[in-house]
């Protein structure tokens, strides 16, 4: 595939679609769009909460019912098509492999491995943690593997794993960002998840020294993303906020309703703050810290009084703080149902950002494969970035 011609015809359609994904409805009571798209900014507001749900959640749905009002969204979905790896058994190194590794992570882990493919190379576990996935590959492919992190307690950790399951494996403390030494031509380098700069790193400074094989699973696109994403490819001309990127990553696999519940109450909470603070200061968002986890187990009340003491605002009055309160369950409302626009495009953010990858390591010479190499229901960040020399 020629990764330069995706990315311009891609980019091209994002730009075009910049109000509709750019927008925040967090921060702004009506976004610009639902003035200009008044009839789907009315839809969206009255669907149901099962239904505003199942669209913040599910692109194609989302895409579906926007383009009833805009038909240029509908053109997204043959951009959005990538095919899953070809099929190939799951390896099974034998049941000593997996010791400590959580259900979903593992499922994961496996998924990847049985959708990478062997280059007969020795193996470099970057940001590998433990190294479960270096631990796998090896036992997998028959090749010793490194795997290379900055905790040594988990090296620590990650060393005992493998001499318990028999693994050519060696372990190498090391910050990622540091690390180029690490890096050379007889390598296939992998990667599960490996949070923006080092995931892109390893790519720039692999490629650069002539790295033989690549297959990484990027995550976190926007950590190390100062105001604005710096492409790595010259067909990668998408102008693109730290918090554009960030939208790529906000989508979850299915919460627990507990979970679920206390998302909400943090989300509706930060905006009863937020109109406490509109209503002192003008009607203007102004960003402000997260909240801790021990605030959001008070009242609203007295978690408002903490957050006004902290942002060096007056402390609501009871009154005040119950209006407060009500008014953030009634914009949560709103900003779930409105946000279904920009999440309808999530998935296009998302492959434009690994498409840029791609189109820069075929500016390098290597060929590149991008694959879904799992259901998003073991993890929404499924793609595979594969490239040889």
């Amino acid at each position: 595939m020629n990764w330069a011609l995706r990315q311009g015809t891609l980019g091209e359609a994002l730009a075009a679609c910049r109000p509709l994904w750019h927008a925040q409805p967090f921060r702004e009571i009506r976004p610009a769009w639902s003035e200009a798209h008044p009839a789907l900014a009315a839809e969206l507001l009255a669907l149901d909460d099962g239904a505003a749900e199942h669209l913040n959640g599910d692109g194609a749905a989302a895409r579906s019912l926007v383009a009833r009002h805009l038909p240029q969204v509908a053109a997204f979905d043959a951009l959005l098509t990538l095919v899953s790896a070809p099929p190939a058994p799951a390896p099974d190194p034998g049941r000593f492999w997996d010791w400590e590794i959580p259900g979903r992570k593992r499922s994961q882990i496996v998924a990847f491995a049985a959708a990478a493919r062997h280059s007969g190379r020795p193996l470099l576990d970057w940001c590998g943690g433990k190294g479960h996935l270096g631990r796998l590959l090896a036992l997998h492919w028959q090749v010793p593997a490194t795997s290379l992190d900055r905790d040594a307690t988990l090296c620590a950790e990650g060393e005992a794993l493998a001499r318990r399951s028999g693994a050519t494996q060696r372990f190498v403390t090391a910050d990622a960002l540091q690390a180029e030494d690490r890096l050379g031509p007889d390598q296939h380098v992998v990667a599960l998840h490996a949070c923006g700069d080092l995931h892109r790193h390893a790519l720039r400074v692999g490629s650069d020294k002539g790295v033989a094989a690549f297959d990484l699973a990027p995550c976190c696109y926007h950590r190390g993303v100062l105001a604005h994403y710096r492409p790595l490819a010259a067909a990668s001309a998408l102008a693109l906020t730290r918090d554009d990127v960030r939208l790529a990553v906000t989508e979850t696999v299915t919460a627990s309703p507990r979970l679920a519940r206390q998302r909400d109450r943090a989300m509706a909470w930060k905006l009863g703050f937020d109109a406490w603070r509109r209503g002192v200061e003008g009607d203007t968002y102004r960003p402000f810290r997260s909240l801790p986890a021990t605030w959001l187990r008070l009242s609203f009340a007295e978690c408002c009084a903490h957050l006004s003491r902290r942002e060096g605002l007056p402390p609501p009055g009871a009154g005040d703080a119950a209006a407060c309160e009500a008014a953030g369950w009634r914009r949560q409302r709103e900003v779930l149902r409105l946000s279904i626009l920009r999440h309808a495009l999530r998935r296009a953010l998302e492959i434009w950002l690994v498409g840029d990858l791609a189109a820069a390591l075929e500016e390098k010479g290597y060929r590149v494969a991008v694959h879904e190499f799992c259901l998003r229901a073991v993890t929404p960040r499924n793609l595979l970035l594969s490239a040889r020399a």
